[in-house]
């Protein structure tokens, strides 16, 4: 698979260890945000991305396995300017709102749950 400058591709990003993935669980959960121009190709494996402002801090060549072609469906697309991603193209989620919380009683202890709402960073 090669890409050619001036097409679209989306960018593969990765959440923190445990977290859910902007509300969705899973395999089912999306993983790429974009689309993004290629400004060049340079490498064989290597394209050189043009990427917006407040991605700044993330270097600007990728390796093609973190890129995938853009198809214009815009339903799994996560616009990248809602979350904040570090240099390691990660991102964590913050509670919203605490929906309920219940305790479950056992034989000889009580276990306390809290269920949250959550969202991703934005700052």
């Amino acid at each position: 698979m090669a890409f050619q400058p001036g097409e679209n591709v989306l960018l593969k990003v990765s959440p923190m260890k445990r977290v859910m993935r902007f509300g969705k669980k899973g395999k089912l959960s999306p993983r790429y945000i974009g689309p993004f121009e290629i400004l060049e190709c340079v490498g064989p494996v290597a394209y050189r991305l043009v990427l917006p402002p407040n991605l700044s801090s993330v270097h600007l060549v990728f390796h093609m396995s973190m890129l995938k072609r853009y198809h214009g469906d815009r339903d799994y697309i996560i616009k990248w300017d809602s979350i904040v991603l570090d240099k390691d193209l990660q991102y964590e989620k913050e509670p919203i709102v605490i929906l309920d919380r219940d305790v479950y009683k056992l034989r000889t202890k009580e276990i306390k749950s809290v269920k949250v709402l959550m969202e991703a960073s934005s700052g």
